[in-house]
């Protein structure tokens, strides 16, 4: 059975990445971190295990994969598109993946990491993501603003909260979303944008806190 550590501030993120992973028969997901003041002590108790822990964590990685090596814990690093870690740290890992690294390619990564091999690829041109523009033009500005919150794993009540409105037109908002989307509920909606880089980065920026909407 592989043992797997997620370690990733994005909550909604890696909570599908668990939901993933534990659907596959000879994987199970035995603990997650979403602060980097969480990831030794998520680490220590794990003897054998793969780390799946992602840059925007900001960790430590030295005390990490120092951490790793006294327990024989393997890392993977996640990263996001364009912004790929320097080659000193890349040679330490076990595993380099894009975050937004389709689902076939993140078990294979695990199960190869797994085996014993160094799963680390060169970075390659990001292909153009038409689907990803489509659906960000298609989207409001404030639907892009809710899409950009639920990212960030905020419940309806928050985001109401935060536009000044009422949770049933959050709702309402939602399903115009998911229509335009195709998603059927939160969680999907969030890895389908985290997986389209212009869907989530207009997402991001329309959910900043300096962003005016209409």
């Amino acid at each position: 059975m592989i043992r797997i550590l997620l370690a990733d501030n994005q909550a909604i993120f890696r909570s599908g990445m668990a939901r993933v992973l534990s659907s596959q028969d000879d994987m199970t997901v035995l603990g997650q971190c979403g602060a980097p003041d969480e990831l030794l002590p998520l680490i220590a108790p794990a003897r054998n295990a793969i780390l799946l822990l992602a840059a925007s964590l900001e960790a430590d990685i030295d005390k990490a994969f120092a951490a790793a090596s006294a327990n024989g814990v393997r890392i993977i690093l996640l990263h996001d598109n364009g912004n790929e870690p320097e080659a000193a740290v890349s040679r330490r890992m076990d595993g380099l993946l894009s975050r937004h690294v389709s689902t076939d390619d993140l078990l294979h990564c695990v199960r190869r990491v797994f085996n014993g091999e160094r799963a680390v690829k060169a970075p390659v041109a990001e292909a153009d993501d038409s689907v990803g523009r489509r659906i960000r033009d298609a989207l409001t500005t404030r639907e892009l603003q809710i899409v950009g919150f639920i990212v960030q794993g905020w419940k309806n009540r928050q985001i109401a909260d935060e536009i000044g409105t009422k949770e049933q037109v959050v709702k309402n908002y939602l399903r115009s979303i998911y229509d335009k989307t195709g998603a059927s509920d939160r969680l999907e909606l969030a890895l389908f944008t985290l997986h389209h880089r212009p869907l989530a980065e207009a997402a991001a920026k329309a959910a900043a806190p300096a962003a005016v909407t209409v």
